[in-house]
Formats: C-alpha cells, sequence, structure tokens
C-alpha cells in the first residue's frame, strides 16, 4: 500500500515561472520632415504623336518566387529522448539557441520542448487558427518558427512543442462562457450570464478552462494541428487537468455537470486528442503523485487513462514538489534517487497491470468432476482501443527548491528512473526554469 500522501500544488512543467520582462526596445528616431522642393514655373509637356509606337515595351514582371517548403518531422528521431525545456521567449533569441546546439554537442542532450502555448494562454508565433487572432491569443516571440524548427533538425535535436491546455487566461476572457466562474459572483439561476468580471482564478490569478467544454477541445487541436505543419516531432500536453488551488468552494463550471467524475472527464479529452491527431507522438504532463495514488487526486489524473492514449506519459516526480513525509522523509527534496524511483517504480508496475491485465478468477465448479474451461483476458473496455507503445518519460528537475540540487543531486534523479524502468527506459525531460543546465549531470 503506497503511504499517506498530501497533494502539493506543482511548479515546474505545470506552471513555469513566468518570463522575466524585457527591456522595451527603443523606438527607431522619428525621420525628419523632407523639405519642400523649390517651386519652378511650369513647363509645357510635349505631346507625343497619336500614331507614334512605344519607346520601348514595359519589362515583364518577375515572377513570385515559390514558397519555402515547410520543415519535416525528423526522419529517424532518437529511441531514448534527452530533453530540456525552453520558454517561448528563449525560443526566440539565437544566443538561447546556440546555447542549446552546444549542450546537444557536449552532453546527452538530444531534444528539447519548447513553450507553444504557455501557462498565459499566448501562443508563440502566428497559428493559422482564426480564433487565436480573434481572441488576440498570439504573442510573437518566435520570428521564424520554421527557421527554428529547421536550425534544430539540421543538428539532429528533436522538437517537442509544449501546449499547455486548460489553464488559459487568454481564451477565458475571450470566451467566458468556455470559462470557470465564482458562484459568489453569478447572479442566480440554471444558466446565468456568464463574464470576464465573474471569472474564478486561482492562487496565481489566473483563469482557467471548464475541462468539460468541447469547444476548448477543438481550439487545443486546431492549434496542435498547425504546429505539426511546421515540423515538430511530438506533441506534449500540459494542465490537462481540473484546477488544483484556490477556493474550490466557490466554482462555477459551465460544462461540467459535476457529477460525472473528473477522471471520465480528462480521460475523453485525452480520447479527443488521440482520435484527432492519429499517428502523432503525443505526450501528457501528470502531477508526480499520479504514479502513486489511486484516485484522480481531485484534479481528474487517473495515469491508467493517459496510458491508454499517448505516446509518452511524463510524470513530474519533482522531489522537492512531494509532501512532508512521503516515504518517511521530513524532507523528500533532499532524497532524490529515493522518491524518483519509487515513484517511477510504481508507475512501471502499474503500467504493466495496463498492458497485460490479469485473467478473471475462474467461477467455482459445481462438483468434483465439473470441467473449468479457460478464462480469456480481461479487457481494460468494452470496445478496446488500439492501445499505443505507451512508454514512462518523466520530467525531472534542475532546480533549487527544498535542497540546492547540484550535479550530484540532478545524476541522482537519471540513474533513478534508468533503475527504476531498466529496458523500458525512455529517457527524461529536464526542467529549469531559467533554462539554464547543469552541464555535468546531463554527459
Amino acid at each position: 500500500m503506497a503511504p499517506a500522501l498530501a497533494l502539493v500544488s506543482c511548479t515546474g512543467a505545470d506552471a513555469p515561472a513566468k518570463p522575466a520582462s524585457r527591456a522595451a526596445r527603443p523606438a527607431p528616431a522619428a525621420q525628419a520632415a523632407k523639405p519642400p522642393a523649390a517651386s519652378a514655373a511650369p513647363r509645357a509637356e510635349k505631346p507625343s504623336p497619336p500614331s507614334a509606337p512605344q519607346a520601348a515595351s514595359a519589362a515583364p514582371a518577375p515572377a513570385p518566387e515559390p514558397p519555402k517548403p515547410r520543415p519535416e518531422r525528423l526522419a529517424e528521431p532518437p529511441k531514448i529522448i534527452h530533453a530540456v525545456y525552453f520558454t517561448s521567449w528563449s525560443a526566440g533569441i539565437r544566443s538561447r539557441i546556440d546555447y542549446l546546439i552546444d549542450l546537444h554537442k557536449t552532453t546527452a542532450v538530444n531534444a528539447a520542448v519548447f513553450d507553444i502555448k504557455d501557462y498565459s494562454g499566448y501562443l508563440s508565433y502566428p497559428v493559422a487558427v482564426p480564433q487565436a487572432s480573434e481572441y488576440h491569443a498570439i504573442r510573437r516571440t518566435v520570428r521564424d518558427i520554421d527557421a527554428l524548427v529547421d536550425r534544430l533538425h539540421s543538428e539532429g535535436i528533436y522538437a517537442i512543442a509544449r501546449i499547455t491546455v486548460f489553464q488559459d487566461p487568454v481564451l477565458a476572457a475571450a470566451r467566458p462562457d468556455l470559462a470557470v466562474h465564482r458562484l459568489s459572483k453569478l447572479p442566480p439561476g440554471a444558466k446565468p450570464p456568464l463574464t470576464a468580471s465573474s471569472l474564478w482564478l486561482d492562487r496565481k490569478g489566473l483563469a482557467w478552462i471548464d475541462p468539460a467544454s468541447r469547444p476548448a477541445w477543438e481550439y487545443i487541436v486546431a492549434i496542435a494541428r498547425d504546429v505539426l505543419s511546421h515540423g515538430f516531432d511530438e506533441l506534449n500536453f500540459d494542465y490537462v487537468r481540473f484546477p488544483s488551488d484556490g477556493n474550490m468552494k466557490d466554482m462555477y463550471y459551465p460544462s461540467w455537470d459535476g457529477k460525472t467524475p473528473k477522471h471520465k472527464v480528462i480521460g475523453k479529452f485525452f480520447a479527443y486528442l488521440r482520435d484527432e491527431l492519429p499517428g502523432v507522438p503525443i505526450s501528457a504532463d501528470l502531477f508526480g503523485l499520479a504514479t502513486v495514488n489511486q484516485d484522480d487526486l481531485g484534479i481528474g489524473q487517473v495515469i491508467e487513462d493517459s496510458y491508454a492514449e499517448f505516446n509518452f506519459v511524463c510524470p513530474m516526480v519533482y522531489p522537492s514538489h512531494f509532501a512532508k513525509k512521503f516515504l518517511g522523509y521530513p524532507n523528500p527534496a533532499d532524497h532524490p534517487y529515493e522518491v524518483v524511483n519509487y515513484s517511477m517504480r510504481r508507475a512501471a508496475e502499474r503500467l504493466q497491470l495496463f498492458l497485460n491485465p490479469p485473467a478473471p478468477a475462474a467461477p467455482a465448479a459445481s462438483g468434483p468432476s465439473a470441467a473449468i474451461e479457460p478464462v480469456a483476458a480481461v479487457k481494460p473496455d468494452a470496445k478496446p482501443r488500439p492501445a499505443p507503445h505507451v512508454k514512462l518519460r518523466p520530467w525531472l528537475q534542475d532546480f533549487n527548491l527544498g535542497a540546492r540540487y547540484d550535479t550530484a543531486m540532478i545524476e541522482a534523479e537519471i540513474k533513478a528512473v534508468r533503475d527504476a524502468l531498466g529496458d523500458r527506459y525512455a529517457g527524461y525531460m529536464m526542467w529549469s526554469p531559467s533554462n539554464v543546465y547543469d552541464r555535468e549531470a546531463l554527459k
């Protein structure tokens, strides 16, 4: 039995630090007004003879250049992914991409996770989705998304696009009818009018979308399809859950009926993603506690639901995010190997049971000579879905929280994953809010 656990609020991959504000670029100096030309006496134009031919025919207009082909996904992606996280701001700065490529050349890093739609709801490049423009959701931090992907692929770097889902202040403000609201701010009635003034906010002051809202699902998939058209190798979905902090008693969901279990709502969204994005590598980020808890943590995350639909399941097993006394440790952050290894072993055990469910017990015989029929394996669903070749690939921490994470601590996390998964080891994704990484630990 897993030890009693307390749900702690996640930051890290589920709540990235807000990028530092960039210094305003000075506006270009206004051009000096050009003085008017001196007036001259009017000159009579000499009319050309009516029948005179043109002196020279006009030069033909140059043919338009053919559009540059868009990047394609890597033909031979790495079998084991060692990824680092970069914000959309870093993605748009050449020196930061130079740093990433240097990491790739000098360490085991062979992949990068880039924010395409982050916790703010803004998109990092002009996606060809009409609603994104309508909602003013585009903040162009990456000037040329194709050039970025081309450069990564030229170096053999696997490009992962991170898309946050239900924490979305931009969409909530533009479409209050899809968002979670403060019940205390709404007038009585079965279908109260919903405006931005009554939006429910979490402790960070961010608004959330009702996870049962179908138009929000369609918006996410439209963005995902555009991202794929630019050659990204994988789509990573974060904030795939109900809210976890704030005044949970003062919430109104316009779409969720309050009766359907939360994990069923999230599970249906997972299935929708798989159906709408066939043949594409997709991954989901889950709370680290989803590896060990049997319930849905109050946010709708049950790890088996993700096993059914994703190619990669990415629990955020940051030791600093586990509650005091987890595994008996006063400060779990001081024990990176033990916390990560235990969590990933439990996740692997549950994956094994999911892929190979035990046969049901044979019925009791009615007599000493009664024959027992062979029993077929239990199917997880009345309509079994084709299970992807799902792999576990956790998020690990390269940041100081709860303890100082030096080279030895980060190396302990990586070793814990290798030891827990054995020949099923598929790599890791490393999170640093500063996007600066411990080079020695990643070798």
